[in-house]
């Protein structure tokens, strides 16, 4: 069974409990004793960090702030690591400790789900440690059925919220020369400008689920008005390399592409730096960074990892995790992906007549994206077929 989350509020948070950069101190004695808290019980919490860090500005930070600011509360033992042996090392060590939660936000489940080296799985080994993967669920057998009660797998449809992301990006590359003034360096879109980029950091479905949409969201809008656009995508930028980012992004701006979409932790930040170099555009993810170059980020699609990460926390609190499915799904309904409100790049419109027509038609999308509009969501294994968009040539 899956879950779709109504929305929630999520609080802006600072955590105080302890972290570590590798597994010496797993069950470390900083972030308290683990004494009292919630009902009087002990809990150690961990969040493994994916390849981003702990101080990536979304993915793992806001997973890190959720479940330091319920362990606080609770008095609870939260340890942060970032591996430094591998995954698979970092897993096995938390569940020998005794681990209750352990949160792992890189994109690998092999140990866990499998056993690697001819091991049991993870998950089979340490049935009392509640595990939590994000953007898959590697947890089904071919039937559909749940591989382990003890794996929860957060899903966020960010193919929901790259839809409109790239729905957006045409309707505002179209209009460009209207919608910005000074300090903007667009290629017209009758002049080799009907284009898009997409660097992400590696080829697996948490990625490749938003390139899918936002590919989908910029044939929607191109199919209406006629025109077609090509589409240039990298998908190994890996995640800390801002240098690369800029790089890339400035060879998809020299093909003409205005808008570059990055999906790549901190190699985000060299494609907004970039953008604003050449004057053009950059879609960021996760956290809110629309005003990370301000006037240079046209949104971001949002997904807020700190959402499940509070709700399945303070179910442990309350003795309840029976409440929490083995497969959560976040729509853009529930509030936790979408994309930003536009406030800080509609500071730098000038053309409010047309940038006001531009918004509605979001809004409008926003209303049908995942019922009367159906996007492809690689995440639970649905495939995309280029046939499907024949406004987007795939470079």
């Amino acid at each position: 069974m899956s879950k779709d989350i109504s929305r929630r509020s999520f609080l802006g948070i600072v955590g105080g409990a302890a972290a570590v950069a590798g597994l010496a101190a797993c069950s470390g004695d900083e972030g308290g004793d683990a004494q009292g808290g919630g009902e009087g019980t002990a809990r150690n919490v961990a969040v493994v960090c994916s390849s981003a860090g702990r101080n990536d500005g979304g993915f793992n930070q806001r997973a890190i702030e959720a479940a330091q600011a319920v362990g606080e509360e609770n008095g609870w033992n939260v340890q942060v690591i970032e591996p430094t042996n591998g995954i698979p090392q970092a897993l096995e060590t938390l569940g020998a400790d005794g681990y209750d939660l352990v949160f792992n936000m890189e994109y690998d489940f092999e140990a866990l789900i499998n056993g690697t080296g001819g091991a049991d799985p993870l998950a089979q080994q340490f049935p009392d440690t509640t595990w939590v993967v994000f953007n898959d669920n590697p947890n089904k057998n071919d039937d559909g059925s749940v591989k382990f009660p003890n794996v929860v797998s957060v899903l966020f449809n960010v193919n929901e919220g790259a839809f409109l992301a790239g729905a957006l990006s045409v309707l505002v590359n179209e209009n460009s020369a209207t919608l910005f003034g000074d300090g903007y360096n667009f290629t017209a879109p009758d002049a080799g400008g009907r284009a898009m980029g997409f660097i992400g950091g590696t080829n697996s479905n948490g990625i490749v689920v938003e390139s899918y949409g936002f590919i989908e969201g910029i044939n929607y809008e191109a199919e209406k008005l006629g025109v077609t656009y090509d589409y240039y995508a990298k998908y190994d930028a890996g995640f800390t390399d801002s240098a690369a980012g800029a790089t890339v992004a400035g060879t998809y701006y020299d093909q003409g592409a205005n808008i570059v979409f990055g999906c790549a932790g901190s190699v985000g930040d060299g494609i907004t730096s970039k953008a604003k170099e050449v004057g053009k555009l950059a879609i960021q993810v996760d956290d809110d960074k629309d005003d990370q170059q301000p006037g240079y980020v046209l949104t971001t699609v949002l997904k807020s990892t700190g959402v499940p990460v509070q709700s399945i926390c303070e179910a442990l609190a309350a003795d309840d995790m029976a409440s929490i499915d083995n497969e959560m799904n976040y729509s853009v309904a529930t509030g936790a992906t979408g994309i930003t409100d536009l406030s800080v790049i509609s500071e730098y419109i000038q053309d409010t007549d047309t940038w006001e027509t531009i918004k509605a038609e979001i809004e409008d999308l926003t209303g049908k994206v995942g019922t009367e509009i159906t996007v492809v969501n690689a995440q639970i294994g649905e495939t995309f077929d280029p046939a499907t968009c024949p406004n987007v040539n795939i470079q």
